[in-house]
């Protein structure tokens, strides 16, 4: 599952917005491992959106999922990745206390062998993205 550093839990207080770092493959093909997150804390999640929570039974735990229904007593969240697995299938409906806010957009560094002018430009253009609500999700949840 993607754990966030705890550089996002430091400047929690001071300002509405964070930067995380995405390690784990369960939010393949959105998130992958070295993502970075503009996070805004608080807000109303909505269905469909990519959130930051406390894992349920390890609460140091920082990990990025997506909010695909409420419940009763909190949110239903989903990996993207369906075989990694880390989810609400595994520890049920998380309260909404756990949810500290929602990804926004994400940047993802250049790897270490894009030292050619033309792979410089398409990472260029596919670094910054903004993480949109995936409504399809409510879908994937009726299909398990």
């Amino acid at each position: 599952m993607p754990e966030l550093s705890q550089e996002t839990e430091r400047g929690r207080g001071a300002a509405p917005f964070g930067l995380a770092e995405v390690t784990g493959p369960s939010m393949v093909p959105t998130l992958h491992h070295g993502d970075q997150l503009l996070v805004r804390y608080g807000g109303v999640v909505r269905p469909g959106d990519v959130v930051v929570l406390r894992h349920p039974f390890q609460q140091d735990l920082l990990v990025v999922k997506r909010a695909v229904e409420r419940r009763d007593g909190g949110w239903w969240v989903l990996g993207d990745n369906p075989y990694a697995g880390g989810d609400s299938t595994d520890y049920g409906v998380v309260p909404e206390e756990l949810i500290l806010g929602k990804a926004l957009l994400r940047f993802r560094p250049a790897g270490a062998g894009q030292r050619s002018p033309l792979a410089l430009v398409r990472w260029a253009l596919s670094a910054v993205r903004p993480l949109l609500p995936d409504r399809s999700a409510s879908r994937r949840l009726r299909a398990r």
